[in-house]
Parts: C-alpha cells; structure tokens; sequence
C-alpha cells in the first residue's frame, strides 16, 4: 500500500500531464488481462480523457470543493448580526454553530448508497443545487427554525459532496492520492478563506444587511454545478485510470476473461484504524467548526473590529492553500504520519496559549498557528484514502470516519456557546478547545500508522 502512494510522483513516465495514463500503445506495463484486443479498443475513451474530460473533471472538483465551507464561514463573520436580526441567545447561535457537523453525520452516511445508485458525478452535482438553493434562500425565510431549516439543507448538499470526494480522487486518479487531494483541500481552504475574509466587506457594499450578505454566496455553487453536468450520467471511471486489481499470479489465457467475484462490504467497525482515523476526523473536526463559528466573535469580544475579525478568520483558514496542497504529498512518502499529527497538535496548543494570555497583542501569530493547526483536516482526508487498498474500501472508510466523526464532533462548538453564556467570557471555552487538542494528537498517531482496513477487518 504504501509503495502505491510512495509511487504518487514518481509514475509520471506512463502518465499525461493532466494525470490519465497514457494511450496503451505507449504503457511499459500490460494489464492483468493482458488481451491485446481489449487494450487497443481502450485507447479512444483514454484519448478523449486526456482531451477534455478530465480536465472537465479537475475544474468540477476544485469548484465543487470551494464550495464546501463558505455557507459556515461566511455565517460566522455575521453572526452577531444573524443573532441580533433573529433574536438568538448564545446557547441557540452554539446550536446553529452544531448543524454543520450534525448535518454532514446524517446526510453524509448516505452519500456511498446514492453513489452506487445514481453514480458520484450526479450526487455531487445535485449536492452543488442543494448548496445554491439553500445559501440562497435562508437569509429571507424568516425566523430561526427558517434559518435553520434552509442552512441544513445548504449542509446536506456539502455532506455528500464531502464524502465523496476523496472516492472521487481514488476512483479517477488512483495513483495521484496525494497529489489530487492536496489539490482539492486547497481549493476548499481558498474558499474557506475568501468566505470569511469577503463576507463583512461584501455586506458593507450591499447597504449593510446582513441578508445579501449571506445569500451571495449562492453564487459560488450555482457555477459549480455546470463542470459536474456531463457525468450525470458517467458512472464509470475511464479504463485508462482504473487502478489495475492485485493478483497473487498472472492469469492463464483461459482465465483472462473472467471478471473478478464483487466483494462484500467491509465489517469496518472492526477496524481500529478506522475507529482512531473516525475520532481524529471527529475532534478535528470539532476545532474546525468552533474555529469557524466562533474565532470571529471571540476577537471581536477581546477588541478588535468586525473587519479585522474576519480577516483573522480568513488568515487561519487561508494557510490551508499551500498547506492543504504540500501535507498529502509529504504524508503519502511517509510510513508513519504520527510526526505530521503532532506538529500540527503543538501549533493548536500554542495557538490556544497565546489566544487565552495575548488575544489582541499577538493576534496575527495565533491565527496563523491555529490556521497550521488547522490542517489536519486535509491529512485526515489524505489517510482516507491511505487506510484502504481498493475504491470500494475507500468509499466505506470516507463514509465511516466522516459520519461517525462529524457525530463526534456535534457537542463542540454547542457547548462553547453555552460555557460562553454562563461564564460571560472566552476563557473556560478557550481551555476546551485546548484540552480536546490532546486526544486529537493521541488518536491521529494511531491513525498514522501503516495499515489498511481490509486487513484489519478480515482479522
């Protein structure tokens, strides 16, 4: 497994500049089948992806994967004037805060079962409708449960799309994991990052309602959805890019024909690699959404202007872009990501230090060791798809680590809003976030370590 992933730069002699392999005529390896026909008749459908499709494929991912945070982030800038406009105490905004992850655990488990029913490129896309409608709509609905009702299902949309997206890198570039995935977590953290950097400045513009504030973020999504149309339909990924099946002998001839018995699904709850890759996502995950929905407000309550808030929002979340991007490819050559995990740890617990003891005074430096702290989401993401040999294995561990993470995770930023209310300041919620950062290094180790789930599952 690891040699596969440790092969990630190094095979680009088979393959195109955009990441397909090259036409069989030019490959150094015959496949399993080894049928001359067969290979010969593949070489227009590798043509056409080559051409234009996977380009298609690799603008739909980036666009789609920007998409995936500003309906949290560009809330979090405004929500003092959401619970100001709505009427909301801070125990109810520390709910609002928890849809996001409440919503990606229910909606997420379901986004294997529509793959396999209606293909990934379909899911995604109407994942991307869903984001558009509901961005669009919740800031006019009126009322809380309205607000709510229309943010979960923006949420539900960013839920699929979010499983499917490291099945989506596996399936289509299965020997650019690392590479592939660096380049969708930073197209993620970008719009992260211009969400919540753009959202005050984009408000002011708009006359200073924080109604189309809000919904001009539907913008994003409603753009989103054109690279994903043509594989509606494609529920295939193209025979060039399939990764090649392991196989302990080469095939007689009699046998080359022979299509491989269809696994059955994984037992991954006996895996615990995928229960310790599960509470990393989940703790992970529960910095994140206080991150998102509270950073701001916690620097606007120690001094700082609205403005400046939410560029220091945005900071944290932009030093996703280049890391988001350099991470999956360091983690991909490593045997163990236990070093990656605790570097990223120690940022967080400095970060947390210095917010509690300095919070404007050192502004700038804690947004930016939180912001690397932060990054443990693409390297979460990136053992997804380093934990399971086969798509089928990533599609199951995707499903599993983010649904029961996202769960994990739920109570989180609820209970910072509620610890904020009842002690009138930020630092007991502070402290939360600094010992939940513990556990999140000790799991993330465990997780780091070379294994698969298919392996630990059989057992």
């Amino acid at each position: 497994m690891m040699g596969l992933m440790a092969s990630d730069e190094t095979r680009t002699e088979t393959r195109t500049e955009t990441g397909v392999q090259a036409p069989p005529e030019t490959r150094t390896h015959a496949r399993v089948d080894g049928d001359a026909h067969e290979t010969s008749a593949e070489a227009p459908a590798t043509r056409a992806w080559t051409t234009w499709t996977t380009r298609l494929l690799v603008v739909g991912i980036v666009l789609a994967a920007m998409n995936l945070r500003p309906a949290i982030t560009s809330l979090g800038a405004l929500l003092e004037e959401v619970r100001d406009g709505l009427g909301m105490s801070g125990s109810v905004a520390g709910l609002l805060t928890s849809v996001p992850p409440l919503c990606f655990a229910v909606f997420g488990v379901t986004a294997p079962r529509l793959a396999r029913r209606f293909g990934p490129g379909a899911v995604v896309c109407a994942g991307m409708v869903a984001i558009t409608a509901g961005l669009l709509i919740r800031p006019y609905v009126g009322g809380t449960g309205g607000f709510l009702a229309a943010t979960a299902l923006a949420l539900m949309g960013i839920a699929v799309s979010n499983v499917l997206m490291p099945v989506i890198v596996k399936r289509y570039f299965p020997d650019r994991v690392g590479s592939m995935t660096g380049l969708y977590s930073m197209a993620l953290a970008f719009g992260t990052s211009v969400a919540a950097a753009a959202t005050v400045p984009v408000t002011n513009a708009l006359g200073g309602h924080w109604q189309p504030g809000l919904a001009v973020w539907a913008v994003l999504p409603a753009l989103a959805v054109v690279p994903w149309i043509p594989f509606v339909r494609n529920r295939k990924a193209p025979a060039a890019s399939a990764p090649t099946p392991a196989a302990p002998s080469t095939p007689s001839r009699g046998q080359e024909s022979e299509k491989p018995a269809e696994q059955p699904p994984l037992r991954i709850t006996r895996s615990r690699t995928a229960w310790a890759l599960a509470v990393f996502f989940g703790l992970q995950a529960t910095a994140a959404y206080i991150t998102m929905g509270w950073m701001a407000q916690i620097f606007r309550d120690s001094g700082v202007s609205a403005g400046t808030a939410g560029l220091l929002l945005a900071v944290i979340m932009v030093m996703g872009v280049p890391l988001a991007f350099v991470i999956p490819r360091v983690a991909t050559r490593l045997p163990h990501q236990g070093p990656i995990v605790l570097v990223l740890g120690v940022c967080g617990l400095a970060g947390y230090a210095g917010l509690y003891f300095a919070p404007v005074g050192g502004a700038w430096a804690w947004a930016l060791l939180l912001g690397v702290s932060n990054c443990a989401f693409p390297l979460a993401l990136t053992m997804v798809g380093m934990r399971a040999r086969t798509g089928a294995g990533v599609a199951q561990l995707s499903a599993f680590a983010q649904s029961t993470g996202y769960l994990i995770s739920i109570p989180g930023p609820l209970l910072v809003g509620v610890l904020y209310q009842h002690s009138g300041g930020w630092g007991l919620p502070i402290a939360l976030m600094s010992a939940l950062m513990v556990p999140q290094i000790v799991v993330g180790v465990l997780a780091g370590r070379d294994r698969t789930v298919e392996d630990e599952a059989a057992r």
